[in-house]
């Protein structure tokens, strides 16, 4: 028996008088119960209870013991009501971690909105493209894109993140638009080099046909902002998020190319420090993070 339990009983043997009645309320057998206060007495070195037919009484030693465990158990009941109570609330600091241009065109207007129905929840945000490590880090939830691996944190997926392959107009005009995939041989490429396998493209086509090209260009960056610079600006092609391409798109800076071929999708995820026991200030934030992921999300705008 650990010791807040074997306060329990002693504290239930001083108020109902009964080893019996005192074991029943705590689901142990008598013997239990009373090898348990005569181990406990034995370790103080000192008498607790008068013991006779009637019943038990405390000695003078018992009923010291008495008020000093019933004021501990009573301390320890309010430490359990308060971690409850701060488990189940949604309040206090929030650390997240994203990557940069999701962080800075995604997550950011949701963030703010989110801190809106929740004042009593301070942010922490941060944005980093490097892989973060939530437990060193002290971060509470990650939003990641692509396959997690295997590891002992929690995670609940998010959506889905759509590319698209985009040119400007004037860059089209000159240099011709690919009707395959094959024909990106004869294009300058923008590379992001840190996903979509750095110089080598795939596609799927609508009847489930893949292929991988290989492509180059004057242009490798692992910031997709510059890249959408860069083929606005007509220096080629340009493999992107449509979070990243929209508002290019809508605006006719670049146009889509190769529509009937698609690039890989990456899974979104909110990731946290363990599957187990997870902080409503998680949980309530990752609640209000899925609706907006559903659909062509990237089209509505994330914080519509």
């Amino acid at each position: 028996m650990d010791t807040v339990a074997g306060l329990q009983l002693f504290i239930r043997v001083i108020e109902t008088g009964s080893f019996s009645k005192a074991s029943a309320d705590l689901g142990i057998t008598q013997p239990t119960a009373t090898k348990h206060v005569a181990a406990l007495e034995a370790r103080l070195g000192a008498r607790l209870f008068h013991r006779s037919t009637r019943g038990v009484t405390p000695t003078e030693v018992g009923s010291a013991y008495y008020d000093k465990c019933k004021a501990i158990v009573r301390e320890i009941d309010e430490a359990d009501n308060l971690a409850a109570l701060m488990q189940s609330r949604v309040q206090g600091s929030l650390r997240i971690s994203t990557s940069v241009a999701f962080g800075r065109r995604v997550l950011t207007p949701l963030v703010l909105r989110y801190m809106h129905a929740h004042p009593g929840v301070q942010i922490d945000l941060s944005f980093d493209d490097r892989y973060v490590n939530l437990v060193e880090q002290g971060v509470d939830v990650a939003v990641r894109m692509g396959r997690l691996a295997d590891s002992s944190l929690g995670a609940r997926c998010l959506g889905l993140n759509p590319w698209v392959l985009v040119g400007a107009p004037g860059y089209l005009q000159r240099r011709g638009v690919p009707a395959t995939p094959a024909d990106l041989g004869g294009h300058d490429a923008l590379i992001y080099s840190s996903v979509q396998g750095d110089e080598r493209w795939h596609f799927s086509g609508a009847d489930g046909r893949t292929q991988q090209v290989p492509v180059k260009g004057p242009l490798r960056s692992n910031n997709l902002s510059a890249l959408l610079d860069a083929a606005r600006a007509g220096l080629g092609l340009a493999a992107l998020p449509w979070y990243v391409a929209h508002e290019a798109v809508r605006s006719g800076a670049v146009q889509p190319v190769l529509a009937g071929w698609a690039l890989p999708s990456q899974e979104i995820h909110a990731v946290f420090t363990s599957p187990r026991l997870v902080p409503a200030k998680v949980t309530r934030f990752v609640d209000f993070l899925l609706p907006h992921f559903q659909g062509d999300w990237w089209a509505a705008g994330a914080s519509g």
